[in-house]
């Protein structure tokens, strides 16, 4: 395992001078290069990977913007080509990303400390950690379909020029996605770190569109097992969904509260998004979160149509014990009257008196039966 504790390059944040001088690099788990002129991504040497200290130097506030920036680039610069081949790297977990925007960091109050605390909210945030460096963190959602649960993780990105890294806690295979997205052929046009960033909101996006997927179709089977003859239960089912949907939405909407702030004009344009594309992807997520509440009101009226079921059989049942208690009880009367043993009593030296007495009990609980029957109490 990597220890957390080991930045991403040598220097300690903010210039401080290191105990013991370099320190190694955390493990990178995979490494890109991700450059439009060669069409699209491809793999990269993870020990190629730029000093994040060099970058952040070239990224202070006081580093020329604009068309300077692209002459100095001109004249032989530090300060990375933002249109060229920017490097790609998966990390092993949150910490190792926490330790790297560490390396970087020159706003005031960015502590180790600040970063690691919110990294590991189970908000959406995006934190401007130097002029040209951003740290996106959001949650992440995936549905498992054999005990129809909602599972959360996080995913975090270090944004600078030139070069992303990024870090997953969880299964919803975001780097996965990311890989077919940029792979695939397309619109190669804007800036790499930007084309990276946009793959690595759709896939969260696309993850939650599956989770919403999954959950209705589990909502659907719920709707049938309420209906189901067999009577049964579906009290608890009902609630671990509305459960489920209820932590689906919790990481679904903080990425359109959060995420639009990569449009802020602050932001350097190869680290932002697309604004039709994230206009698009919050559409989509509102969409989702509308599809998502019509499933937790559609299972609030299975809830009800299961208690108002569960009434009217009882009500049934009830109608039941009474008719057949009714039958029962009329042979008891006339067998109690018969056992009176008076001694003037009509029938009881009579031939046919006991004849008589078990076709009067047969025939009346007969006659109550066809009673109850056409009232609908049977």
């Amino acid at each position: 395992m990597t220890n957390p504790t080991d930045p991403l390059v040598g220097t300690p944040p903010h210039g401080a001078p290191g105990a013991s001088g370099t320190r190694p690099a955390p493990r990178v788990l995979g490494a890109w290069t991700v450059d439009p002129g060669a069409g699209g991504v491809h793999p990269a040497d993870p020990a190629a990977l730029p000093d994040l200290r060099r970058g952040a130097d070239a990224g202070h506030d006081d580093a020329p913007h604009g068309d300077a920036a692209r002459g100095d680039a001109a004249r032989g610069d530090d300060r990375p080509d933002v249109r060229g081949p920017a490097t790609w790297a998966r990390l092993p977990d949150l910490e190792a990303v926490v330790d790297a925007a560490c390396q970087v960091a020159t706003s005031p109050g960015t502590t180790r400390h600040e970063l690691s605390r919110r990294t590991h909210r189970p908000l959406a945030h995006v934190r401007r950690v130097a002029a040209d460096w951003l740290l996106l963190v959001t949650p992440t959602a995936w549905y498992t379909e054999a005990d129809r649960q909602v599972h959360t993780g996080q995913f975090a990105a270090l944004l600078g020029p030139g070069v992303v890294l990024t870090a997953e806690e969880g299964d919803a295979d975001v780097h996965a996605t990311m890989l077919d997205k940029l792979g695939a052929p397309g619109d190669q046009r804007g800036a790499p770190v930007q084309r990276i960033v946009s793959a690595a909101v759709l896939a969260i996006v696309g993850g939650a569109s599956e989770v919403e997927l999954g959950l209705g179709d589990a909502v659907a089977d719920t709707e049938r097992v309420v209906f189901d003859q067999e009577r049964e239960d579906p009290v608890e089912r009902i609630y671990d969904l509305k459960r489920e949907i209820t932590e689906a939405r919790r990481a679904l909407m903080p990425v359109t509260a959060e995420l639009p702030e990569l449009l802020d004009p602050d932001v350097p344009d190869h680290l932002g998004v697309n604004r039709r594309m994230l206009e698009r992807v919050v559409s989509t997520v509102e969409r989702i979160d509308r599809h998502l509440d019509a499933h937790d009101d559609l299972l609030s009226d299975m809830l009800q149509v299961h208690m108002s079921q569960v009434s009217v059989r009882q009500n049934e049942d009830m109608r039941k014990i009474s008719a057949w208690a009714a039958i029962l009880v009329y042979p008891t009367i006339v067998a109690g009257v018969y056992g009176m043993n008076f001694r003037n009593m009509p029938e009881l030296h009579w031939a046919f008196g006991y004849p008589f007495a078990l076709a009067l009990m047969a025939g009346g609980c007969l006659a109550l039966y066809r009673v109850f029957k056409r009232v609908g109490w049977l």
